[in-house]
């Protein structure tokens, strides 16, 4: 599989949380090469059985969100300017002067609105949600006929090839999650399943992890993995809470966690020399894997994180290296290969 044309593809489709049919279409199309029955279920998740020749087999969750942040429309006020509302965790030290799309009846194109420097008398303040405006060019009536509230709104941005085999691109979080699962997939095509698989690309991480309950509920999973991104190391970071691009797979450790399925993934990666590094949460991880881990009468659970730089702006990135060396860590946990 061409893991950067694939997170392309992924990260180019619209999926603000609440609003991710376009990039579950996206993801359900790669996801049926490998399971034809895979669909999109009433929350919005995009699921798929893949079955083991074991017939006492266990079942594997791999779950990654297809959700992203974003903003959604409030009200439009008098003078034709868009107000909003955060859907996610919105980074609000970047939003001004930012050129955005309105998903309404059709794409409307528009720019927060700034105080150019000349007039402003506080370059340092961040703004609150509430008191920005969004600039489409239209009255109030002429606004109305296109846009409602509730349409979400995205932060316009590319996807861009850096050197090193780095790139950047909105919701890199977490549609390189789905990329690596996708990938892992694509590796175990000529493997024996030690697991039967439970895949889900799950909705509504960003809002609250709502997705992932219903979806482990109904998948009633043995055991789970949950593929996210954490944080990449920059100038500005301490290096004990960071990971530099290009480490490999950051494997979890945290209360809530499974410190078996911890062992046994650090065991495997040590063995099949897969780049890693513990990525440690002591309490909660902030993951789909606290709400999966209570699921039913519990699964055991474990976090597999790629490290990206920047995140919940329109420019994160990430190493491809780190997205393949996650998907071969996935591969030969489910695998079955020197993982017991």
């Amino acid at each position: 599989m061409d893991i950067m044309n694939t997170l392309k593809r992924l990260s180019g489709a619209v999926g603000v949380a609440g609003y991710e049919q376009a990039a579950a279409t996206a993801a359900l199309e790669l996801l049926k090469e490998y399971a034809p029955e895979a669909a999109i279920d009433a929350s919005g998740n995009v699921t798929a059985i893949i079955k083991s020749d074991y017939p006492c087999a266990k079942t594997l969750m791999l779950d990654a969100h297809i959700d992203q942040i974003g903003m959604t429309v409030t009200y439009i006020d008098g003078d034709g300017f868009i107000k909003a509302g955060c859907c996610g965790g919105v980074d609000m030290r970047i939003m001004l002067a930012q050129s955005v799309t309105i998903h309404g009846e059709s794409d409307v194109k528009g720019v927060i609105s700034t105080l150019p420097p000349h007039v402003s008398s506080d370059h340092s303040k961040v703004p609150e949600i509430g008191e920005i405006s969004i600039d489409v060019g239209m009255t109030k009536e002429q606004a109305e006929q296109v846009i409602s509230p509730g349409d979400r709104i995205t932060v316009n941005s590319q996807f861009r090839e850096m050197r090193g085999g780095i790139v950047s691109a909105p919701s890199v979080d977490d549609r390189s999650g789905v990329c690596a699962i996708l990938a892992a997939l694509d590796m175990l095509k000529e493997r024996r399943l030690k697991y039967n698989l439970a895949v889900c690309f799950s909705a509504q991480e960003e809002t609250g992890e709502r997705g992932v309950k219903c979806a482990s509920f109904k998948l009633m999973p043995d055991e789970a993995i949950a593929v996210d991104v954490s944080f990449g190391r920059t100038p500005d970071s301490a290096a004990h809470e960071t990971a530099a691009l290009g480490s490999g797979v950051m494997i979890g450790a945290s209360a809530v966690l499974d410190r078996g399925m911890t062992s046994s993934l650090k065991k495997t990666a040590e063995n099949c020399g897969i780049p890693h590094t513990i990525e440690v949460m002591p309490s909660s991880t902030g993951t789909n894997a606290d709400s999966i881990s209570v699921s039913r009468g519990g699964v055991r659970c474990c976090t597999l994180s790629i490290p990206i730089r920047y995140m919940h702006t329109p420019i994160e990135a990430v190493k491809l290296s780190d997205i393949e060396n996650t998907a071969r860590l996935i591969c030969e946990y489910a695998g079955g290969v020197n993982n017991d």
